[in-house]
């Protein structure tokens, strides 16, 4: 009796100890296709697939930060803007006038560009986004806007159409002011913009260029602010996957940097703010704007990939069809093969498929191709793809059954039930009339004629 009591007891706790393990199991099987965090260190970084749009890092990414120099990525797309609109040509040249060095601090970025001097509209850009010339900000505002104030204005109102919620300008450059305030979607979304002219990324991506001479400067040789991409300035930074974009950095707004890069068929917008210049172990500086940049890109290179989640072959649901004598149903599939990007660790079989139908059921006909419900493809709390479902052939109609059909839909119809409930109440009430009220007035108010010459009946004796 013991011994079966002991082994009763055994079995019991070797259940309670699966049925335990089993939860730990998935666990660290459900963590093992988690993508580490690369825990960027700045006040706010965002990683955007360039071909898709899909974020695959962010942080703080609507926190109102200054821009520093950043903001002259807005000012080169008013730029450039300007210049597909026709109201400017890139060899068009422009005298720096005076109005473009008001308020300038000395110690600025620069590209000594005198009052006075001739350049073109080219040569401008390239001393704004490749040194960051503060007074080529200025003196292509004027030529654009009319003047500065009017510029900002200019900035303030794209930046509404691009979208950005967190954004004031108050200047073309980016120097320090309250009122001047971006986000690191905002910039994303700025850059994005930009990056449909051509012009943009010839210019941002150049580590450094020889400007000929021009009426008041001999000739001179511009390198890159950017260290991703020129060791000019400093070295062990170079990345040979980055291109662009702009720099920027001061106090109040630390280190900055909007950049982009492409390996293997992939390519990443990145942005991060406020990183910081520290000291490493070994004694040196490094500036995390750059250093940070490269490992979140290092980061979306090593664990993301594309990978074709849906074909068209793929049968995923049917459809009860009504109105039909032919079939009872039309199958569904995707309308076209989705490709998304995804974690390394994910496969297409982990997905998990949530189908939803525009109805329960539908009529015939049915066209090859129509659009009856779509499938979302979804691991966690992370959706990485919707797509539509549609027929996968026709059904054709059966005339007996949509004629008999479209009755009782009319008759369904609230308005022609109405009339058909007045009309028999009217039909009942003239019935009971006829029976009623009709038959008395028939039986007590007809008149009975007498024959002529009738004088009675003869008495007789």
């Amino acid at each position: 009796m013991k011994t079966r009591r002991f082994l009763s007891a055994f079995l019991l706790l070797c259940l309670i100890f699966s049925l335990c393990a089993t939860p730990l199991a998935l666990a660290d099987e459900t963590a093992s296709k988690e993508v580490p965090d690369p825990a960027i260190q700045a006040k706010a970084a965002l990683l955007v697939d360039q071909k898709t749009g899909t974020v695959l890092y962010q942080k703080d990414i609507h926190k109102q930060l200054y821009p520093a120099s950043l903001t002259k990525i807005m000012t080169c797309l008013l730029v450039l803007q300007a210049v597909d609109a026709g109201t400017l040509k890139l060899d068009q040249q422009i005298t720096a006038p005076a109005a473009a060095y008001s308020g300038l601090d000395e110690d600025g970025s620069t590209a000594n560009i005198k009052e006075g001097e001739i350049l073109t509209v080219e040569q401008l850009l390239y001393c704004l986004m490749v040194v960051s010339a503060n007074e080529s900000a200025n003196i292509l505002a004027v030529t654009v806007g009319g003047s500065i104030s009017d510029f900002v204005d200019m900035m303030n109102a794209e930046a509404e159409k691009l979208g950005c919620k967190d954004t004031h300008f108050a200047n073309p450059i980016g120097l320090q002011d309250t009122q001047h305030y971006t986000s690191a979607w905002d910039l994303y979304l700025i850059a994005k913009e930009a990056l449909n002219y051509d012009e943009f990324m010839t210019i941002c991506d150049t580590a450094d260029i020889v400007l000929p001479a021009t009426n008041l400067s001999k000739e001179r040789h511009l390198y890159s602010t950017n260290y991703l991409l020129s060791s000019f300035r400093a070295t062990g930074y170079i990345d040979k996957d980055a291109h662009g974009i702009k720099t920027g950095s001061t106090s109040d707004a630390g280190h900055c940097l909007v950049s982009t890069a492409s390996r293997g068929g992939l390519s990443f917008i990145s942005v991060v703010l406020g990183a910081e210049k520290v000291t490493l172990p070994s004694g040196k500086t490094q500036v995390q704007s750059f250093s940070e940049t490269s490992r979140l890109f290092d980061w979306g290179f090593d664990n993301f990939t594309y990978q074709t989640v849906l074909s068209p072959n793929d049968m995923l649901g049917s459809m009860e069809v009504t109105l039909s004598k032919d079939v009872d149903y039309v199958s569904l599939h995707p309308e076209a093969e989705v490709t998304v990007l995804m974690p390394k660790v994910l496969k297409p079989e982990d997905l998990t498929r949530t189908l939803r139908f525009t109805a329960k059921t539908t009529e015939a006909p049915v066209k090859k191709g129509e659009k009856l419900g779509e499938v979302q493809l979804s691991y966690g709390k992370t959706v990485y793809a919707t797509a539509p479902l549609v027929a996968f052939n026709d059904v054709a109609a059966s005339r007996s059954l949509v004629l008999m059909n479209d009755v009782k839909q009319f008759f369904d119809k609230t308005l022609v039930r109405v009339i058909c409930a007045v009309v028999l109440i009217l039909l009942a009430a003239l019935v009971v009339w006829k029976l009623t009220i009709g038959r008395r007035r028939y039986r007590y108010g007809k008149s009975v004629k007498q024959p002529q010459g009738y004088r009675g009946r003869r008495k007789r004796f």
